[in-house]
């Protein structure tokens, strides 16, 4: 899930951009000093503020994963990505038996609403070619307090309960021409009191020298 363009064409969410949302990536080079079969299935959160480490194969971000053998196979495999109620759990059926096998499980999600599902891909050390043949989107009704509903549609960045993420700096909006208008003005009064308020006081002092001598 993306909170980009809809349509973001020549663009892997791995890439060096910084992504909004939950993205799941299924890694398939084998990294060096690195404890992990793959391919590699893992899932991270961003609210825009971290980038995807390669070199690392994305463990500091990582929320979770597993091993999916899914080279060479001559049938096909399927995954499943399930949100509900701020409890992200991936599947997959990747052994042709019609089974689901649990990959992830995180509860404490936090992800706001009108993000988009894409998918894109970038190679490693070694090159795969694989066909995404469908993606299939399913919207599950939940029954929820008001303060559930309440508290979902407050989410405004992805999060992660007792998982800090960096804080996104984001431009602050430019001035308007109103309130533009109201600091130079403001300015300009507030430079004719302070030059108002020097020259009584300087006349006050001239005076007071005067006096000295008579």
């Amino acid at each position: 899930m993306d909170k980009g363009r809809r349509i973001c064409m020549g663009m892997a969410w791995q890439s060096g951009t910084q992504r909004i949302g939950c993205s799941q990536a299924q890694k398939r080079r084998y990294s060096p000093g690195v404890q992990r079969v793959f391919p590699y299935i893992s899932a991270m959160v961003n609210n825009g503020s971290l980038s995807y480490d390669h070199e690392r194969d994305g463990r500091p971000t990582e929320l979770g994963g597993c091993t999916a053998i899914v080279r060479n196979l001559h049938y096909d495999t399927f995954l499943v990505i399930r949100y509900v109620k701020r409890h992200l759990t991936i599947m997959m059926d990747i052994d042709g038996k019609h089974e689901w096998r649990d990959c992830i499980e995180v509860p404490g999600v936090r992800l706001p609403r009108g993000y988009y599902f894409g998918t894109s891909s970038i190679t490693g050390d070694l090159s795969d070619n694989h066909d995404v043949i469908s993606l299939k989107l399913f919207e599950l009704t939940v029954e929820r307090t008001p303060e559930e509903e309440k508290m979902h549609r407050d989410v405004f960045l992805p999060s992660v309960d007792n998982m800090k993420l960096p804080e996104m700096t984001t431009p602050l909006p430019p001035l308007s021409g109103l309130a533009l208008f109201l600091i130079v003005f403001f300015s300009l009064v507030f430079s004719v009191f302070a030059i108002v308020i020097g020259i009584i006081l300087y006349n006050k002092w001239q005076e007071q020298s005067r006096k000295r001598f008579y």
